[in-house]
């Protein structure tokens, strides 16, 4: 008997499962409240309630050949970085492709998720709908995901800003931030230098007469554009992944805070903060160095108190007739259908195995997808999540004991509070290469680089020491995709055909293999060195025993 399973949003976590559900014989339901797909990345003019919002010129911070499903492939001709209405139209084609949508209930949403009385033998759940109509209904499912994000409720702090109800201007969440024009020659303060912050300032400073950028701590702010033009994300690989790994936190954080700096110096632009680079989600923005060099934008610290419409910062400087404050100051995430005793959630954080699974639940048959804050693409994540859980669900793969998942949670959460600053920001933070390639060890598709050296030295070379696109975890085990391989080998001319977009009648420089052939040299010699140590210790502490 097919067992069906309820897919909880219709953002890029749903299609992600209602898919993956599918490639493995489930049958989803997926129920969305809204009237259309795409979830956080779908701009609608009036935000809603309990639903996330974006601004209308919104573009994606991870480039097309990253934030990909896996095994379908952005088209050539897309930029490489996707305003948010070609993002939806990515999102089309992907369901009309796999035929996603007639599995998807609209304007429905979802009341309740609770146990059935067996379920602790037939894993089951009791799932209470109501449609637009006012209509509802219960379900029965074999099996639950939940992908309703973690960009749904905004965090609003102004109980840390003492008179806000005095304030005469106007204020706002971020969420609620649509257009500039209406803030033609005013003055605003925008209150903190996420990515939202840093875009919501940048582009408000082209209008208004002044904008005052606040922060608490400070940023680290990296460019989409990399070296040579080329998108950032693509210049990171496994060889850098791993030695990030196993060199000092500190020596790694101080290259990469060198050549920030080099690009502008964070001290001199008053936005250098007191943590490492790698202690703090990072800041994307290209142009804010540019705004702050013309003076429309003006770094300020931390806001002490309102006061009118006057506001006064931590160093004892005031800014008079504020027109417009926008709190860029987060999110905060919750299950208000789930009973507290089957996910808990305080400060934002939750006890979940790898980030999905509830350990202490008597049968695995809810998946929470897509509640991570990657250094990376979500996209890819959540779907390689989504292919973990629905091979659980099925019984391919069974989970560790409910002491191991819990120990794993809490190492996870150790880890965290030790290398990030202390913010509701960083509660679910994850490294895009190692979590992926954790996730798709217990799939059973992670790329077998050593192997690939020897029977296809070509594929193996681009895998170690290219982008880790998410081709990469379509080439063996379960899901595995024919066109893979080639996606893989043709990922740099979908990022160079958007780019050409006039004749250039420049010679083209001969491709030299030198520095390819260097770099391998090299990458091998690490890697037998690393297991000559193993080896060299392990033989000690044989002999040691001995």
């Amino acid at each position: 008997m097919t067992r069906r399973v309820a897919v909880i949003g219709g953002g890029s976590s749903g299609l992600a499962c209602i898919k993956c559900c599918l490639d493995e014989g489930l049958e989803p339901v997926c129920y969305e409240s809204s009237n259309d797909i795409g979830g956080l990345w779908r701009f609608k003019e009036n935000p809603e309630a309990d639903r996330a919002s974006i601004y209308h010129s919104v573009i994606i911070n991870t480039s097309k050949e990253m934030m990909c499903f896996s095994d379908f492939p952005i088209p050539a001709h897309f930029p490489n970085f996707m305003h948010n209405s070609l993002i939806m139209d990515y999102f089309r084609m992907y369901a009309d492709r796999f035929q996603l949508t007639k599995h998807i209930r609209f304007n429905t949403k979802v009341l309740q998720v609770k146990q059935r009385s067996d379920f602790s033998n037939s894993g089951q759940w009791d799932v209470e709908t109501e449609n637009k109509d006012g209509k509802k209904e219960k379900h029965i499912f074999d099996a639950v995901m939940i992908c309703i994000g973690h960009h749904c409720h905004p965090n609003m702090p102004l109980h840390d800003f003492p008179g806000i109800e005095t304030f005469k201007g106007k204020y706002f969440h971020s969420r609620d931030y649509k257009t500039p024009e209406e803030w033609r020659n005013k003055k605003v303060v925008v209150i903190g230098i996420g990515n939202s912050g840093g875009d919501i300032a940048v582009e408000l400073s082209r209008v208004t007469k002044q904008v005052f950028l606040s922060t608490r701590r400070g940023a680290w702010v990296l460019n989409r554009v990399g070296n040579n033009g080329l998108p950032l994300d693509l210049q990171f690989n496994r060889v850098t992944n791993t030695l990030r790994s196993v060199l000092p936190f500190g020596f790694v954080c101080g290259l990469g805070e060198r050549v920030l700096n080099q690009r502008f110096d964070h001290t001199l632009y008053n936005l250098k903060p007191k943590h490492r680079l790698f202690s703090q989600h990072p800041t994307l923005n290209d142009e804010l160095p540019n705004r702050i060099l013309s003076g429309t934008v003006q770094v300020k610290p931390n806001v002490r108190r309102f006061q009118g419409s006057s506001l006064e910062f931590d160093d004892g400087s005031v800014m008079e007739d504020v027109d417009l404050v926008v709190f860029a100051t987060g999110y905060t995430f919750s299950f208000p259908f789930l009973a507290s005793h089957v996910l808990s959630v305080s400060e934002n954080k939750t006890s979940l195995y790898k980030y999905v699974f509830p350990p202490e639940l008597d049968r695995h048959t809810l998946a929470i997808i897509g509640l991570v804050q990657p250094l990376g693409a979500i996209m890819p994540i959540s779907e390689m999540q989504a292919r973990w859980a629905t091979r659980v669900f099925k019984g391919c793969i069974k989970l560790p004991s409910v002491a191991s998942m819990l120990k794993d949670a809490q190492c996870k959460q150790e880890e965290m509070a030790k290398r990030y600053v202390t913010s509701q920001r960083h509660t679910i933070q994850v490294d895009y290469i190692s979590y992926m390639d954790e996730l798709a060890e217990l799939v059973g598709v992670r790329p077998k680089i050593p192997r690939l050296l020897l029977t296809d030295p070509r594929l193996g070379l681009k895998v170690m020491l290219g982008p880790c696109t998410p081709y990469q975890y379509r080439l063996r085990g379960p899901g595995k995709w024919a066109g893979a391989r080639q996606a893989i080998f043709t990922q740099w001319e979908r990022v160079a055909e958007p780019l050409q977009t006039r004749p250039c009648d420049e010679p083209k420089p001969k491709r030299s293999f030198m520095w390819p052939l260097i770099l391998s040299a090299a990458a091998v010699g690490y890697i037998l060195l690393i297991q000559l140590f193993v080896w060299l210790y392990t033989s000690n502490t044989s002999f040691t025993k001995l």
